[in-house]
């Protein structure tokens, strides 16, 4: 029993030996320094990555009262007030009706319809800048994260090499350590940067999306204040409601 004791003893001083935290210990500094900034990586990514999915969705939500309810208002103005305080939708409309009453005061001769097409852009790439907030550090951990630990692991390598000199040998003993910190490094690298990449992207995919709906209602809004009210979308059908009835068509007879 007491020879059991021992040999189990034995086999987590073997399995500590060689451990991940022994690892960065033999390393020195520069494993922990290479770690800790792999972590920190990791961290802002997923705090980008779920903050930046919340922000989305709140904007997708907004385009989906938008389309429900903002058209059949009587006016901007009335639609705007229905729309949320800090809405996207909101800014654009406020944007636009603020264009429209400076032109009349604007000294210098300036198309109406270049005014409110500019205005209503500066309002778009305001928006999609603030969603684009933080992709580039997704991009820059995507791009560095691997060679980061790379640069681990030729330090694991060189460390390694280093006791083999002074052994005379390559014995595992002597070479265990090192290489395994040098293969931490790399998982570690790859751990970071693929989650990266793949945040990366698809933050991406649903900025784009969101992009196109919003140049979507600024033309629409754009359309509204260049005639007067006399060019907006169709409000939808509610349920219930009777379809419009198809306009009928005319012929003429040919002689």
């Amino acid at each position: 029993m007491f020879t059991t004791i021992l040999a189990a003893g034995g086999s987590t001083n073997a399995a500590d030996q060689y451990g991940f935290m022994n690892a960065l210990q033999q390393g020195g500094f520069i494993s922990w320094g290479t770690a800790l900034t792999l972590g920190g990586f990791l961290f802002f990514t997923l705090f980008i990555l779920f903050t930046k999915i919340f922000e989305q969705q709140k904007i997708i939500n907004q385009s989906k009262r938008v389309r429900a309810s903002f058209w059949a208002a009587n006016s901007l103005r009335e639609g705007a007030a229905k729309l949320e305080k800090n809405s996207a939708y909101k800014q654009i409309v406020d944007d636009g009706i603020a264009a429209q009453d400076q032109h009349s005061r604007l000294t210098d001769p300036v198309e109406a319809h270049d005014w409110l097409h500019g205005s209503l852009a500066r309002s778009e790439a305001a928006i999609n800048s603030q969603l684009g907030g933080g992709l580039a550090f997704l991009a820059t951990v995507g791009a560095t994260a691997p060679f980061i630990g790379l640069f681990g692991t030729v330090l694991g390598i060189y460390r390694a090499l280093i006791k083999i000199g002074q052994a005379g040998q390559a014995s595992i003993d002597k070479v265990a350590g090192p290489v395994g910190e040098a293969l931490i490094m790399t998982a570690l690298g790859l751990v970071v940067a693929v989650p990266a990449v793949l945040a990366y992207n698809y933050l991406q995919r649903r900025n784009k999306a969101i992009a196109e709906n919003l140049a979507s209602f600024s033309n629409d809004v754009l359309g509204y204040l260049a005639s007067n009210g006399a060019v907006r979308p169709a409000a939808p059908v509610r349920k219930g409601a009777p379809a419009p009835k198809p306009a009928a068509a005319t012929t003429t007879a040919a002689k």
